[in-house]
C-alpha cells in the first residue's frame, strides 16, 4: 500500500513504534459532567494525535489488520496532499481508512463524537460496525458498546467520492466543478471519545424571551438520553457573577421551564458582545446525574421592511462571505485557526456579519462569532441544485442538525433552509421552513436568491428575502437592484468575480487590485444609501478552491484576502470602515513601487483611511494634501482620499502620509520607494501553542519594504526549515513571484512535552528570517499574539 499520509501526516512509524510514542488515548473511569451531545465534556480524550491512516483495503476495519502500511497523522486531517492552488478533486475521490487505538481501564458507557468527516464515514469498534454517518459539515456522536479493557481499535472508514447522493454533492451531475468549491474528503474537524453519565443531558436549547422589557426571562428546553424522575436546574452566569436560576421537576426525557429575574443582564451587541453562562443540572434527589454549561447571549434581531435592527436599534449589516477552505490542508486546520477567521472579518475588515457559505462551519468559527460580535447568516450545504428525493429528505437532516447543534450562538440571527441559488419546491422548502421553526422559533428563515425572478419564493417559507445581487454588468456603472417594497431585504452576495475582472490577484496589473476595492466600496456605500436594504455581504473574504466559472487553475480569486488570508488591495476599504479611535487606518490603494511605474502610481490615486484629512511628504518634503473622495462614495462612514502622486523617473522617494482627526496626529506611515532596503518578513499569529497534536498557527512569511509593507513585484523562491517537535503545513518552497509576494503556512506541535518549534525562511536577495514558536503542556498556553 503506498504511503497516502496526506496534510498531517508524521514520519512514518510501525504499529508498535506509534503505541510506543503514546498513541493510544486511556479513557478514565465515567464520571459526571459530560457536555452531551452538542460538545465534549470534561472527561473527554481530544482524539488528534497518532492516528493511522491509508487507503481503504480488504480487511482494513478488522481488529487484527496489518498495520505496517499505514502512516501515522494528526487530526484534523486531509486524505491527500494539496498545495495552494491546483487541487485534483481525483486525488480525494476513493476510500480512506483511519485507526485509532484506545484503553479503557473502567467506564460504563463510552461514545466517540466526529464534529465533521468529509464525505461519509463508516465507525467500527474492534472490527464490528457501530455506526454510518452521510455529509460532511456537521456532527454525529456514537455510543461505543462493548469497550473491552486493554487495547481497543476504533476505525473509520472515510468516502470521499463525488457520486454519493448527499448534499451538496450531484452524482448524476459531470463532477465537483459543477458547484462552486472542492471539498477535500478527510477527518477535517475534531473528534472526541470519553466516558458519558449512565443519564445525561443530550440537548440544552436556552431561548432569551422579551429581551427589551425589563422582565426578560430564558426559556429551557432540556432533553435527556433516558427517562429519568428527578429535577433540572438552570443557573445564569454573567461575567463570574449569578444572575438568576430556576428549576422543574422532570419525569421523561423532555423538561421546558423558564428562568425570570434577569433583568439586570447586560445585552449582546456586536459592540458588546457580553454571554452568559447557563449551568444546567439534572439530579435524582440528593444524586447529580449530569451536568452541562452552555452560553447564551440576550439580544433581539429584526429584520424588517425599513432595515435590520439589533436590540431596537438600527444596524446596516456590513459583511462579507466566508468560505471554510485554506491552502495545503483543505479544511482540516485546528480550531485556533478557524477561529482566527472570525477575528480577521471582524477586528481587521471590520464586519458586522459574516455569511457561512455555503454549508454550516466549524463550531469553533462560531464560538469566536460570539465572543466578537460578529453577527452570522448559517445555511444548509448545497450550492446551485436540488438533488432528487433522497437527496432532498438528508437535506431536511441537515437542516435539524445544524438548527440543533447551533441555536444557542447568540451571533447566529438567520438560518438559510433553502439551497443556495436553488430553486427548488414549494413542498421542499415549506418542509424546511417549518421544521426550522419547530426547532427554533426565534430566528427567521431564508435562502439566497439568484434569478430576476428571485422575487418567487415559496409560501410563506422565507422571511427575509435574500438576493445574490450580480444584476451589474462589466463596463457599466455599478449598480444594485433595488430592495423589493414590503419585505425584509438583505444583499447576501455581490461583485466576486462577476463584476470586473475574471481574477484579483496581487500578481494582476495594479488597475486590477484598485478596481476591486473600488466595487466593494460602492457597493456597500449603495446599500447604505437606502435603509430599506437590511445590509449587504459581498462575495467573498478569502480565495478558495473551485473548479467552476470564472475559476483560474482550480481557484476562485475572488477574495478580498487571498486564500493566505492575507490582504489584497480591496480589504484596504474594509479595513477604513472601522472606528479611528480603536484603530486609525491609512492603506494606500496602490503601490509604493518604482519598477513596475517609473513615475509613481500617478494622479488621482485612491488611499483608503478613516481619517478626516491625510497629509503627503515625498523624503519628508511636502506634497500636498490628499482630496476626500466623499461625492463618489456620499453613504460610506469613511470615504477614500485621493492623491496625485506623479514621481520624476530616475527618483525613488519615501512616501510618507500623515493622518488626523481634527487637529490630531494620530497615524503616520512610511513606505520605501528603495527596493534595495527590502526584508523578507517571517511573522506567526501565535506565539504560543498547546503541545497536544490539536493546535496551530499561521505564519506569513512576506517580501516588505524596510517599514514592513508587502512588496507585492517581489519575486524568487523562499526555502522553509522547520525545527522542533512538529510539522510544517505547507509547501517548503514558496514562490513570491507566483503569489504576489507573500505566502503562509501553518505549524502544528506534535503531542509531547514542551518545545520550541523555530520556521527559518531564506531568499537569495532578501536574506534570511525566523520565527519561533514555543509549546506548552495543553491547558497552560497564554495565548499570546505577536
Amino acid at each position: 500500500m503506498p504511503d497516502t499520509g496526506g496534510a498531517g501526516s508524521h514520519p512514518r512509524l510501525t504499529r508498535r513504534g506509534f503505541l510506543a510514542a503514546s498513541g493510544a488515548a486511556l479513557l478514565g473511569a465515567a464520571v459526571a459532567g459530560s457536555a452531551g451531545h452538542a460538545a465534549p465534556g470534561p472527561d473527554t480524550v481530544r482524539l488528534g494525535d497518532f492516528w493511522l491512516f491509508g487507503r481503504y483495503d480488504d480487511g482494513c476495519t478488522e481488529l487484527g489488520f496489518d498495520e505496517i502500511d499505514l502512516s501515522p497523522v494528526q487530526l484534523p486531517h486531509c486524505v491527500t496532499p494539496l498545495s495552494w492552488t491546483g487541487w485534483d478533486p481525483a486525488s480525494w475521490q476513493d476510500r480512506w481508512i483511519y485507526r485509532k487505538h484506545f484503553t479503557v481501564t473502567a467506564a460504563d458507557r463510552c461514545t466517540a463524537r466526529f464534529d465533521g468527516v468529509m464525505t461519509n464515514a463508516s465507525v467500527f469498534l474492534n472490527g464490528t460496525l457501530v455506526t454510518t454517518h452521510e455529509g460532511g459539515y456537521l456532527p454525529f456522536e456514537v455510543e461505543l458498546p462493548g469497550v473491552a479493557p486493554g487495547d481497543n481499535v476504533l476505525a473509520v472508514v472515510v468516502d470521499g467520492r463525488w457520486a454519493l447522493d448527499v448534499p451538496p454533492n450531484l452524482p448524476h451531475s459531470a463532477g465537483p466543478s459543477v458547484i462552486d468549491f472542492y471539498q477535500p474528503a478527510g477527518i477535517y474537524r475534531p473528534a472526541t471519545i470519553g466516558p458519558v453519565p449512565r443519564i445525561r443531558l443530550a440537548d440544552v436549547f436556552a431561548r432569551p424571551v422579551d429581551v427589551l422589557s425589563a422582565g426578560r426571562s430564558l426559556h429551557l428546553t432540556c432533553t435527556l438520553d433516558a427517562p429519568v424522575a428527578g429535577q433540572v436546574t438552570a443557573t445564569v452566569r454573567q461575567a463570574g457573577r449569578e444572575l438568576a436560576r430556576g428549576a422543574a421537576p422532570v419525569s421523561g426525557t423532555t423538561v421546558e421551564f423558564d428562568v425570570g429575574g434577569l433583568g439586570g443582564v447586560r445585552l449582546w451587541d456586536v459592540e458588546d458582545p457580553a454571554l452568559c453562562d447557563v449551568v444546567v443540572t439534572v439530579q435524582a434527589g440528593p444524586v447529580v446525574l449530569d451536568r452541562r454549561t452552555v452560553r447564551v447571549g440576550f439580544r433581539e434581531a429584526e429584520f424588517t421592511p425599513d432595515g435590520f435592527f439589533l436590540n431596537g436599534r438600527r444596524l446596516k449589516l456590513f459583511g462579507l462571505n466566508r468560505h471554510q477552505w485554506y491552502p495545503f490542508a483543505g479544511g482540516a486546520l485546528p480550531d485556533r485557526v478557524q477561529r482566527r477567521d472570525a477575528e480577521i472579518l471582524r477586528r481587521e475588515l471590520n464586519c458586522t456579519m459574516v455569511r457561512c457559505s455555503h454549508y454550516p462551519q466549524s463550531s469553533a468559527f462560531l464560538d469566536a462569532c460570539d465572543e466578537l460580535g460578529l453577527l452570522v447568516w448559517e445555511e444548509i450545504p448545497g450550492w446551485g441544485h436540488v438533488g432528487d428525493d433522497a437527496w432532498q429528505q438528508r437535506n431536511l437532516r441537515d437542516v435539524s442538525a445544524m438548527i440543533t447543534r447551533d441555536r444557542n450562538h447568540p451571533s447566529i440571527v438567520v438560518w438559510g433552509t433553502r439551497v443556495n441559488e436553488a430553486n427548488g419546491t414549494t413542498a421542499m422548502y415549506g418542509r424546511t421552513g417549518r421544521l426550522a421553526r419547530q426547532l427554533d422559533p426565534s430566528r427567521p428563515t431564508s435562502g439566497a436568491l439568484a434569478s430576476s425572478t428571485g422575487g418567487r419564493f415559496a409560501g410563506s417559507d422565507v422571511e427575509v428575502l435574500a438576493y445574490n445581487d450580480y444584476t451589474a454588468r462589466r463596463g457599466a456603472p455599478f449598480s444594485l437592484r433595488p430592495p423589493r417594497p414590503g419585505v425584509p431585504y438583505l444583499v447576501t452576495e455581490s461583485i466576486g468575480t462577476l463584476a470586473g475582472a475574471r481574477a484579483y490577484r496581487r500578481t494582476d496589473p495594479p488597475a486590477a487590485g484598485q478596481a476591486q476595492a473600488e466595487l466593494h466600496a460602492k457597493a456597500h456605500d449603495l446599500a447604505a444609501a437606502d435603509d430599506r436594504y437590511c445590509g449587504l455581504l459581498a462575495w467573498c473574504a478569502f480565495d478558495y478552491p473551485s473548479g467552476w466559472q470564472r475559476s483560474v487553475g482550480g481557484s476562485k480569486f475572488a477574495g478580498v484576502s487571498d486564500i493566505f488570508r492575507i490582504p489584497k488591495p480591496a480589504a484596504a476599504f474594509y479595513a477604513s470602515q472601522g472606528s479611528p479611535s480603536v484603530r486609525a487606518v491609512v492603506e494606500p490603494g496602490f503601490e509604493w513601487d518604482f519598477t513596475a511605474q517609473p513615475a509613481g502610481p500617478g494622479a488621482g490615486v485612491t488611499i483608503w483611511s478613516n481619517c478626516d484629512r491625510l497629509l503627503l511628504f515625498l523624503d519628508d518634503r511636502p506634497a500636498g494634501p490628499a482630496r476626500s473622495r466623499r461625492a463618489d462614495f456620499p453613504h460610506l462612514q469613511h470615504p477614500p482620499f485621493a492623491a496625485d502622486l506623479v514621481v520624476p523617473r530616475g527618483r525613488r522617494p519615501q512616501l510618507r502620509i500623515d493622518g488626523y482627526l481634527g487637529d490630531r496626529l494620530v497615524v503616520s506611515r512610511r513606505f520605501g520607494g528603495d527596493r534595495s532596503h527590502d526584508v523578507l518578513s517571517c511573522v506567526p499569529d501565535d506565539r504560543q501553542l498547546r503541545a497536544d497534536g490539536g493546535d496551530a498557527t499561521r505564519v506569513v512569511v512576506a517580501a516588505t519594504d524596510r517599514f514592513g509593507t508587502l512588496r507585492a513585484g517581489a519575486t524568487g523562491q523562499v526555502t522553509l526549515t522547520l525545527t522542533g517537535p512538529g510539522e510544517l503545513v505547507g509547501d517548503p518552497t514558496l514562490d513570491l513571484g507566483a503569489t504576489g509576494g507573500a505566502a503562509a503556512v501553518w505549524l502544528r506541535p506534535f503531542a509531547g512535552p514542551p518545545g520550541a518549534l523555530t520556521l527559518t525562511a531564506r531568499h537569495d536577495v532578501l536574506g534570511t528570517a525566523t520565527a519561533t514558536v514555543t509549546t506548552t503542556a495543553s491547558g497552560t498556553e497564554s495565548g499570546s499574539r505577536s
